[in-house]
């Protein structure tokens, strides 16, 4: 009987059809969730004039909102490791295409922050998972690139909803935005047949024939069989007691704290902005339509930002290009606050979403490698959800600060703060301790067995 080790052969793996799969759904589902989520800040200016809201009764909505994002980080995403990520991710589809429509019928704002909680319960348990998942099965040489690329789909579903608020909101309604949620739910029976679920999870069953069958796709040239061993004991062994607790074992209690202060600090920023840009620079004296546009200059900025971004910790690791990230997002953020000249606040604006969308699109992988496979989902579900609280202030603090005497466009000065603060974090993250470059040693293996434990390996 050989030994199999399942990690070393998807790192070594070489992209194909098996990869591509698992690609175009994840960006499929991570899209909608970025379209969900920036649904509230495009359709807010209509919603609050129909719903009579303050400045800072909207703020409190998409922070209640926020919250349930928080929770279903902590116990959908969390749970993935626990009952497959497959399953957490279509339940996470269910909930945030089913309510986003039924907030899209609220008949006032209290039914539509009741909708909004439950679909952002579905938000906020998705990204881990899909995180996780894309991580999982991405080969170790393009691994980044591969992660980034596919989190651009939060980006490019954050522009589909701002070029449908620029071009159908004004005649259809902002409820209409809310309506094509529906979309991911008649997808759902294709992605149940179609994505694998985790490898560990098969393993710790005992489910060789699935596992098998994984891998094959993975390295065609394998041959792997059900009755190979893919280390079912030692996975079995490792996958043992509470997974929270081992966040903080083997002297990982220091990066996992800071961990949570870069999402806090990453997700403040990016909700600040697709909650109250709009209204900003709508406060500068911008029309609705041209205030919009900001949004899609933000999300352009978030993707090349992960692209690139992606491209270069490919090539130098993620600490040097993230710290420079964080620090030229602050630096574009006093900018805006001073600059009115239109084709510069766009170029900054680029920027800024490229240092915090984009930046927080490399963290998010970041974090998922620092982790064991078995605790990778619970290490950056924790994260997430820790760092919503980020997400939850942010629509209260800018609210807040608009609702002042203040100049609106002086509101961009408190987004170069957080930016600081997650460089700051990402310096003290102690990367020796983490499961980056750990060598996969191949086990002891019996008298007459066969070790096989890295595509192309011999057999």
């Amino acid at each position: 009987m050989r030994i199999v080790q399942t990690t070393q052969v998807v790192a070594e793996s070489k992209f194909n059809k098996f990869h591509l799969l698992v690609f175009l759904w994840c960006f499929f589902a991570i899209a909608f969730d970025g379209f969900d989520i920036a649904l509230y800040g495009i359709g807010l200016p209509l919603m609050m004039e129909e719903f009579n809201l303050t400045l800072v009764e909207a703020g409190a909505i998409g922070s209640y909102t926020l919250v349930g994002m928080m929770l279903g980080s902590f116990l959908l995403g969390s749970l993935s490791d626990v009952v497959g990520r497959k399953k957490i991710l279509a339940i996470c589809m269910f909930l945030f295409s089913v309510f986003s429509l039924l907030a899209g019928l609220a008949p006032n704002a209290f039914v539509f922050t009741v909708m909004r909680f439950i679909a952002a319960l579905g938000m906020g348990g998705l990204m881990p998972a899909v995180i996780a998942v894309m991580t999982e099965y991405s080969p170790k040489k393009n691994r980044a690139m591969i992660v980034a690329g596919m989190y651009c789909g939060y980006s490019i579903g954050a522009i589909v909803a701002s070029l449908t608020g620029m071009y159908l909101m004004e005649n259809l309604g902002w409820r209409f935005l809310y309506w094509l949620g529906i979309i991911p739910l008649i997808t759902l029976p294709f992605f149940l047949k179609q994505f694998p679920e985790s490898l560990s999870y098969h393993i710790v069953r005992d489910n060789g024939e699935k596992v098998a069958g994984i891998l094959n796709r993975i390295d065609p040239e394998g041959n792997y069989q059900a009755t190979d061993d893919y280390e079912y004991k030692s996975v079995k062994e490792r996958t043992k007691g509470f997974p929270a607790k081992k966040l903080f074992s083997d002297n990982r209690a220091v990066s996992t704290i800071a961990f949570w202060v870069m999402v806090f600090s990453g997700l403040l920023m990016i909700y600040g902005l697709n909650t109250w840009l709009p209204k900003i620079m709508q406060g500068a004296g911008y029309g609705i339509t041209s205030s919009l546009s900001f949004i899609l200059v933000l999300a352009v900025g978030q993707i090349a930002g992960s692209l690139l971004g992606g491209y270069f910790v490919d090539r130098v690791g993620h600490r040097k290009v993230l710290l420079s990230m964080y620090f030229l997002g602050a630096l574009s953020f006093v900018s805006l606050s001073i600059t009115s000249n239109l084709l510069l606040l766009y170029v900054l604006i680029a920027i800024g979403g490229a240092c915090t969308g984009g930046t927080q699109n490399l963290v998010n992988p970041y974090i998922s490698e620092f982790y064991p496979q078995e605790i990778r989902s619970t290490g950056l579900s924790m994260a997430v959800g820790i760092g919503r609280t980020g997400a939850i202030v942010a629509p209260l603090i800018i609210g807040y600060l608009l609702a002042t005497n203040w100049d609106p466009q002086n509101a961009f000065i408190a987004f170069a703060i957080p930016s600081l603060l997650g460089g700051i974090a990402l310096y003290v993250v102690q990367e020796r301790h983490g499961n980056f470059n750990r060598s996969v040693t191949p086990p002891a293996v019996s008298k007459g067995s066969t070790s096989y434990h890295a595509a192309g390996g011999s057999r």
